[in-house]
């Protein structure tokens, strides 16, 4: 075989396994299916169970719905729980949480051993946080030791919900608030981005 001809076969054999690869390749990137709804807790969760995993400093904020779904996309059930917890910040290594503040990294301060000193001037609002809990392979988020546990504070919420929303053309399951504030009511959203907890302003609200 001249050396022409070798040269050829081998180009299109290797041409040929490029295409197959891409092929595997795109094949391995198809679009998921968007999450499924996230639902109620039922029957609610006490204070006991959030302070096993949080700390004796947490407590459970009645009126705002406890909610599971698949907040980190790896296809196991997370929980999201409304809390007031008065010194996260001395919990997070004895309970092994972590302590996060999507909202003050959106405004540009990101030490988070600064933005927890930063206090509500509306005394009924100061501590309220959101508590996270990603569930594990065997026993979900109800498992004696989870995947991973989040405490995010000074989130503004008024309101909040579990719905799903999209970004960077997935969709996901977003942690939807209404914000407290003065002035004309605004909306955002909280998800997760693959290695954090990521805030987004949404705009007014129609109220």
């Amino acid at each position: 075989m001249s050396p022409r001809k070798f040269f050829y076969r081998s180009s299109l054999y290797l041409f040929t396994l490029l295409l197959l690869s891409l092929a595997a390749f795109g094949a391995d990137k198809k679009q998921l299916p968007p999450p499924a709804p996230a639902k109620f807790v039922t029957p609610a969760l006490s204070n006991a169970f959030i302070q096993k995993q949080f700390g004796e400093s947490c407590t459970v904020l009645p009126g705002f719905a406890q909610l599971v779904g698949d907040l980190d996309g790896d296809g196991v059930d997370d929980l999201m729980v409304a809390a007031r917890c008065t010194n996260p910040m001395a919990d997070r290594d004895e309970y092994g949480f972590v302590v996060a503040d999507p909202f003050d990294t959106f405004m540009g301060f990101g030490d988070v051993k600064v933005t927890s000193t930063f206090a509500s001037d509306v005394p009924e609002r100061r501590g309220m946080a959101l508590l996270i809990v990603h569930g594990a392979e065997k026993d979900g988020w109800q498992a004696e030791k989870p995947k991973a546990k989040f405490l995010l504070i000074n989130l503004p919420f008024r309101t909040l919900s579990v719905k799903r929303y999209s970004v960077k053309k997935k969709t996901v399951l977003g942690i939807y608030m209404e914000e407290q504030g003065a002035g004309e009511s605004t909306s955002s959203v909280v998800y997760w981005d693959g290695k954090k907890y990521r805030y987004v302003q949404l705009g007014a609200t129609m109220e």
